[in-house]
């Protein structure tokens, strides 16, 4: 049977498979990465992009496409992670758009919110480059459009879509130069081409079986945590989205001040943000109860999760033999810390990975660390939690890597209750060497953010990682497992062991004016070999001073921060 139009229904189908079939697609999209280092993770931000975004849909009943597409767009902006994910999560937020006023659609009609969606995609890249998903989108919605007639199948709409993103997808290559070196396409467009052709499964009766789902954790409550005889301390972790209705509240005028003022006098830790008719509320409190009563003579609850912290810190005490736990983390699932007594002007969040630079940043005064990093990149949620725990004026963001920075300015674009500043901190030494030298005295931001600029520009750095494949880059020749000398986001050597890496981005790195090195090494880096690195730039370099940090994190052996 041949569809005319795309109904609530069946546009909820659509997106279910399609994101279905990214899933069991995903690790070719990682595998599509320029640079063969083991961190290719288009792939996976994209799927937890849209599965975030499938999640919320999967359980609705609605007949409205409209209504659909924007419940999907909300799941996908909290859930996108990593360039392609916000690019993904800000496509379908242009579709949701195109679609207001519209209970059902044909396929022109459809093709008209495609293009709405990639004009929203644009928007969102501050320096859009072709080559990539945008392209790809693009170039697909625009063919797609043109050819459509008012009476084409929803069927034979996706067929020319998807011929067009598939030839659009071979042409990345010549757009991109360092995609026709490495011999790839562009991952991101790739990612696209398998959740339209899900779609078009859908249409077609071929459902999608996803046998790899992303677990969530969860524990099991001993005895010993909680008792009988144990005390409530820590009260609930309270967590719901509450649907605003009409014959309630009106909804449009409805302030989510109105709610976070009641919180604040029955709890801390309180995120509550409004998206249209839906607000979302996260909050830690001794009574759970009084705050459902009293948010529910605003509207009804989609979502509700209510867990003991008593239970999570005990647990946690268990676990470190009843050692000492901070009680910023009694509350694991949902990242947040207590919220400070005064309202700070500045407050500081950095994105590392590794327990030696997590605690490192801690001691340098930053105010709360989002944990992630290259190959596990956190999503516009974690961000949020973050800047709602910090109460501050001013927030200052550092991302610490080039795949997380658009993230981190979505969700501060999101972000209403504080000015959130995101600092162009592209790797961990940026990150690092901005934060050795920040000076929040001037108060004044503009002053701040000058400086910051000023450090990161003038850092170079140096990363030693392995190589998961063969292939030749800007003349460097790689065998899988070397170990390969990145300076700047340029191959500048592989070699077989870490040692001539590290020399190699020294050899590859003007140091006539540089006085630091600052090495940041990794947990596969034993101590002979560090007393190794450390003699060589001792004798080479001697006019440099050193600086040597246990980062312990994965993948990068070295971090090498240079100023």
């Amino acid at each position: 049977m041949q569809h005319l139009k795309i109904d609530g229904e069946l546009f909820k189908q659509l997106v279910i498979n399609g994101a279905a079939n990214l899933s069991v697609n995903y690790k070719s999209v990682d595998a599509l990465n320029v640079f063969p280092v083991p961190d290719g993770d288009t792939g996976t931000n994209m799927r937890m992009t849209i599965e975030a975004g499938a999640n919320e849909i999967k359980k609705l009943e609605e007949p409205s496409i409209y209504n659909v597409a924007k419940k999907l767009s909300r799941g996908m902006l909290m859930g996108a992670r990593g360039n392609s994910g916000v690019i993904l999560s800000q496509f379908f937020r242009g579709i949701y758009k195109g679609l207001a006023g519209y209970d059902e659609v044909t396929a022109k009609e459809f093709g008209k919110a495609l293009l709405r969606g990639v004009d929203q995609a644009y928007h969102a890249v501050m320096k859009p480059v072709e080559g990539t998903i945008l392209t790809v989108a693009k170039d697909a919605s625009k063919v797609a459009y043109k050819m459509t007639k008012k009476n084409t199948s929803v069927e034979n709409f996706f067929r020319i879509l998807i011929d067009e993103a598939h030839a659009s997808l071979g042409r990345t290559p010549s757009l991109l130069p360092v995609l026709e070196e490495a011999g790839v396409v562009d991952s991101g467009g790739a990612g696209l081409v398998y959740i339209l052709e899900g779609m078009l499964k859908a249409l077609l009766g071929d459902i999608v079986e996803v046998h790899d789902e992303i677990k969530v954790h969860q524990s099991v409550v001993s005895h010993e945590a909680f008792n009988a005889d144990s005390e409530l301390v820590y009260g609930y972790c309270t967590e719901f989205i509450l649907q605003l209705q009409n014959k309630k509240v009106d909804v449009k005028k409805f302030d989510v001040k109105t709610i976070v003022d009641y919180l604040e006098t029955i709890g801390n830790s309180i995120v509550a943000l409004k998206d249209e008719d839906i607000i979302k509320v996260h909050v830690h409190t001794m009574t759970p109860g009084e705050v459902l009563n009293h948010c529910q003579q605003y509207g009804e609850y989609v979502t509700l999760k209510i867990e003991n912290m008593s239970v999570q810190h005990n647990e946690g005490m268990v676990k470190e033999n009843h050692s000492e736990t901070h009680q910023e983390e009694t509350c694991p699932h949902c990242a947040e810390v207590k919220k400070q007594a005064v309202r700070k002007k500045f407050a500081i969040i950095a994105v590392a990975s590794g327990e030696g630079l997590v605690e490192v940043f801690k001691e340098m005064g930053v105010d709360y660390i989002v944990e992630g990093g290259q190959s596990m990149n956190p999503s516009a949620e974690d961000f949020i939690h973050g800047f709602d725990s910090l109460n501050a004026e001013n927030i200052i963001v550092f991302p610490n890597n080039s795949n997380i920075v658009l993230t981190a300015t979505q969700a501060g674009k999101y972000y209403s209750k504080a000015k959130v500043y995101v600092a162009p901190s592209k790797s961990l030494a940026q990150g690092y060497s901005a934060l050795t030298m920040l000076d929040l005295s001037s108060g004044d931001i503009d002053t701040i953010l000058a400086d910051i600029n000023e450090v990161i520009n003038n850092v170079t750095t140096g990363l030693v990682t392995y190589s998961i494949r063969n292939a030749e880059i800007e003349g460097v020749h790689i065998n899988e497992g070397d170990y390969i000398g990145i300076c700047n986001g340029k191959i500048v050597t592989s070699e077989k062991n870490k040692l001539d890496a590290v020399k190699g981005i020294l050899a590859n790195t003007d140091l006539s004016e540089k006085e630091i090195i600052t090495i940041i090494y990794g947990n596969n880096v034993d101590e002979d070999e560090l007393n190794e690195v450390q003699q060589i730039i001792k004798e080479t370099y001697p006019s440099l001073e050193m600086d040597i940090i246990n980062g312990k994190q994965e993948i990068y052996s070295y971090v090498l921060s240079i100023e």
